[in-house]
């Protein structure tokens, strides 16, 4: 878990991402506060994965321009489907999903919607920390609720995972793809996560929150800090800003999670095979317990359960988990 930072940090990021340098006597008069406490906040900005330009005479700056999110921005972006959504955009917190969670609980309405610029305790599938980047990542929580009960809920974050592909390849030079069971990937290197908790009863009422984690651009100093092989929008010539992105985003959840609610996920099962990327290919799955299973990827079934066909050329099993692990058998 990350500190929190200190509640001048974004505020003083805003003032810095202006292209202009500051000195830090006039940021310190500005907002009210020591010099040497400017130099240990932007200080805890470097360990968040922001490179900042300190000159010695003339202050600081961030090297480039930051679109910082704004609720307004997204809500203009969205259009007739402004009322929709709810939006709560906040600078820090620790998870998105779990401020979502709770708020769920208390009675938040669906679509209401938790988009943070920097997260303490972001979490992907498996128990991993999600890497989010102030600036340079998209990270958000959304709420849908149904009255259907959580065994109508199979495939959902496959769904998910092909709503987000979609709004990015609309904008993308390079087309991304989909690993199962909720990764949006350029070949072997992951562009999204897509996290899905679900609460309710089995045939009662019932939600569940959609969390989005999008590297939008990262440097080299924050790719060394993820454990894995990751790719951003700006490699693939994606130069729409932020609130745009999100409403993007927002808007194909919203078109492919009514046609999820109305038919289940066999009615996306096509669409998400269309831009399965590890389709007949050799693959490993690594199962809760340690164990591995080897074959070839032989798509999704109408629940969005994996089919893989073993290697001895038998028909295709299926097999579901939130907790299972594919990857390219890089043997065969």
């Amino acid at each position: 878990m990350q500190p929190p930072p200190h509640k001048t940090l974004f505020p003083l990021l805003r003032r810095l991402s202006d292209g202009r340098f500051h000195s830090g006597e006039a940021l310190a008069s500005e907002f009210g506060v020591s010099r040497a406490s400017i130099c240990n906040v932007l200080a805890h900005a470097e360990t968040l994965g922001l490179a900042l330009h300190a000159v010695r005479g003339r202050g600081y700056r961030l090297p480039g321009a930051i679109e910082w999110l704004d609720a307004q921005a997204v809500a203009a972006h969205l259009g007739d489907l402004r009322e929709v959504f709810d939006l709560r955009v906040t600078d820090s917190l620790d998870s998105t999903n779990r401020v979502l969670m709770a708020a769920a609980l208390r009675g938040a309405p669906e679509g209401t919607t938790v988009c943070a610029e920097h997260q303490t305790m972001g979490r992907g599938r498996r128990g991993r920390a999600w890497h989010s980047v102030p600036g340079g990542s998209l990270t958000f929580s959304l709420l849908w609720r149904y009255d259907t009960g959580l065994q109508s809920l199979a495939g959902l974050s496959l769904a998910a995972g092909l709503a987000v592909a979609r709004a990015v390849n609309r904008y993308s030079t390079h087309p991304v793809g989909l690993k199962w069971p909720n990764d949006v990937v350029v070949g072997p290197r992951k562009l999204a996560g897509i996290l899905v908790e679900v609460q309710g009863d089995l045939d009662g009422a019932a939600f569940a929150v959609v969390g989005v984690g999008l590297n939008v651009q990262l440097d080299e100093v924050q790719r060394e800090g993820i454990d894995q092989a990751v790719v951003d929008l700006a490699e693939l010539g994606v130069t729409l800003g932020r609130n745009r992105l999100l409403a993007e985003c927002l808007a194909e959840l919203h078109a492919v999670g009514a046609r999820f609610r109305a038919q289940g996920f066999a009615a996306l099962r096509e669409a998400w095979q269309a831009l399965d990327a590890y389709a007949e290919r050799p693959v490993v799955l690594t199962m809760p317990d340690g164990r591995t299973l080897r074959g070839v990827a032989a798509g999704v079934d109408d629940t969005g359960a994996l089919r893989l066909r073993p290697e001895d050329g038998a028909d295709p099993v299926t097999l579901t988990g939130g907790e299972m692990s594919l990857r390219v058998d890089v043997g065969r």
